[in-house]
């Protein structure tokens, strides 16, 4: 049960705060933009894929070999990560080398490794 001391009697209190706060957000469309980027960072199997792209560009066999997944969900989540513009790839012959698209995905996950690891 809530305390009464916790609600806010008047409905807006500082509205030079609210105004500057609301003027600064990042409008609904960029946030949805947000929301799915951040999506990708929820699943484990991608975890591992990002991590292992972290420290050097691997073809899908050898990303199998590494995350105990199967070629062909490897495969999926490679996909997703492209689509997320996660990940990118290179063909060289017939095989395609895949890794970070770029440093910002690296600084991300090297961040959230830092905060979780507290």
């Amino acid at each position: 049960m809530e305390k009464q001391d916790d609600i806010c009697s008047k409905h807006c209190i500082h509205n030079d705060v609210v105004e500057k706060v609301s003027g600064s957000l990042p409008d609904d469309m960029t946030l949805n933009k947000l929301t799915n980027f951040f999506k990708i960072f929820g699943d484990q199997s991608r975890l591992k894929l990002i991590n292992a792209l972290l420290l050097s560009e691997m073809c899908v066999c050898d990303l199998a070999a590494i995350s105990g997944l199967d070629q062909s969900s490897v495969s999926h989540q490679l996909r997703i990560l492209r689509q997320a513009n996660v990940a990118k790839y290179r063909k060289s012959g017939k095989i395609a080398y895949y890794s970070l698209s770029d440093d910002h995905v690296r600084e991300i996950l090297e961040k959230g490794l830092v905060h979780v690891n507290e």
